[in-house]
């Protein structure tokens, strides 16, 4: 296909689906068509609710045996005991008494796996950056089982409310709230065990959520979410105890703000290394997204799309720091 039938194409497409043409190019440059007629086809179709069962407050048969006695449709996601699908038929997963009580989250699986990949344990010190909701932070202090210490960071001044008000919700004791900026992490002086970097980014992944984002973002948000989002790992990096271990994640999928922050930190930091998330499920991690080559390790990273796994899109990738 000729750089002129490529343009083409994409402007084709893009007036069909409703999206941004430099979208579609860069989906064709990723995929090729076929491919990239799937990813928009798949991106129609609404993604299943999931739930998370809090285990600090409710086992999952407890709250399974509740919520089906509401006439409530349950499915149980094989690869995280805790997690389950839910059909919530026609009432709203917030509006149910046991949402109240703190005995389920309502969070996407990819959000739940990027938790479960980090592993924190009891004891443990973690870090939670770019904290806010609450969907990590409360899945974090659940598998440390209110032991040990987070500290939840967030910037936004106005999503700290939610934030503070889920971790009282789910019965979270081990964790700090702090108002502060991801990029000043080093600051605080501390060496987690561990870190959460669920970083802000672009969105392009939520695509099967939100219709809005076909448009809502041009090149250069991508590559200033890009910029952003290197300069938060850099700060955790930096912070993280030697030894440690942290997980970078983001609902784009966009390689700009994957696979090539990640490339920049392993040239700038010997010591880093990508660790396999032990995930059985999703594709490997680019290492040569739109030709151009990339560390080889990066394979060991994990995306999913929803062509291929019905979620929305996500990346997920986890990092070593050296003794």
């Amino acid at each position: 296909m000729s750089i002129k039938e490529h343009r083409q194409k994409a402007k084709d497409l893009a007036k069909e689906y409703g999206y941004l043409p430099y979208m579609i190019e860069r989906y064709l440059a990723l995929w090729g068509q076929d491919e990239t007629l799937e990813f928009l086809k798949a991106c129609e179709r609404p993604i299943r609710t999931s739930i998370r069962t809090n285990t600090l407050k409710i086992t999952v048969q407890e709250l399974k045996e509740r919520l089906e006695k509401k006439n409530v449709s349950l499915e149980g996601v094989p690869w995280m005991r805790e997690s389950l699908w839910a059909d919530f038929r026609n009432g709203s997963p917030g509006a149910f008494f046991e949402h109240m009580l703190g005995f389920y989250y309502v969070q996407n699986v990819p959000s739940m796996t990027a938790s479960a990949v980090l592993d924190p344990k009891p004891g443990e010190t973690v870090v939670d950056l770019a904290a806010a909701p609450g969907g990590k932070t409360t899945h974090l202090a659940q598998l440390m089982e209110n032991t040990g210490m987070i500290f939840a960071i967030e910037y936004d001044r106005n999503r700290i409310a939610s934030l503070e008000a889920n971790i009282q919700r789910c019965g979270v004791t081990n964790t700090i709230v702090m108002r502060g900026d991801a990029k000043k992490l080093d600051e605080l002086r501390i060496e987690p065990d561990k870190i959460m970097l669920d970083a802000p980014c672009s969105g392009e992944g939520l695509i099967p959520l939100d219709s809005n984002r076909k448009t809502s973002k041009s090149m250069a948000d991508i590559r200033f979410c890009a910029t952003r989002e290197g300069n938060m790992l850099d700060a955790a990096v930096r912070s993280l105890a030697p030894g440690g271990t942290m997980v970078y994640s983001t609902c784009s999928i966009a390689p700009e703000e994957n696979e090539y922050v990640v490339d920049d930190i392993l040239r700038r930091y010997s010591e880093i290394n990508i660790v396999p998330t032990d995930l059985d499920f999703g594709i490997s991690g680019y290492t040569e997204p739109y030709g151009v080559h990339l560390d080889k390790s990066l394979s060991l990273a994990r995306r999913f799309l929803p062509h291929l796994h019905d979620f929305e899109g996500f990346f997920i990738c986890r990092l070593r720091k050296d003794t």
